[in-house]
């Protein structure tokens, strides 16, 4: 399964498009959200189209679990899914996930911290994510 178009309109949302490189949660971010690798420079921006580009490959590793461990997803559960771990990384997409299925609804506002500290704008998120994973298809 993949994201949909409606689904990646949907992490671009929640992300936001930002040219230049800027400090996200200790590391290096460009585009939406892409985590710079290492020896990646990008130090005259990129355009949305690159950023567009980064966001797909990014997206790849984090459907081919969502896909392994919640196949019963229906599109828009999956995209939500897609939208956490795209955001939490993929180790707290499992981590979330191994509550079972039942318990998403539950599991998916707890995911709010940064640094520790409840962030308002994961809270955002999460009600947004949440909001999806329970819109029927």
């Amino acid at each position: 399964m993949y994201v949909s178009g409606p689904g990646i309109v949907f992490i671009k949302g929640q992300e936001g498009f930002r040219p230049t490189v800027y400090g996200d949660a200790g590391h290096q971010a460009i585009g939406y959200g892409h985590d710079l690798l290492p020896g990646q420079s990008y130090p005259n921006g990129i355009n949305q189209i690159q950023a567009n580009a980064l966001l797909l490959e990014d997206l790849q590793p984090v459907e081919k679990e969502v896909t392994s461990l919640m196949p019963q997803c229906n599109q828009n559960q999956f995209d939500a899914l897609c939208s956490f771990g795209y955001n939490a990384g993929v180790f707290g997409l499992k981590v979330m996930l191994a509550h079972g299925f039942s318990k998403i609804p539950d599991q998916l506002p707890k995911w709010d911290y940064s640094g520790g500290v409840v962030d308002p704008a994961l809270t955002k998120r999460r009600a947004a994510e949440l909001a999806l994973f329970m819109t029927p298809c």
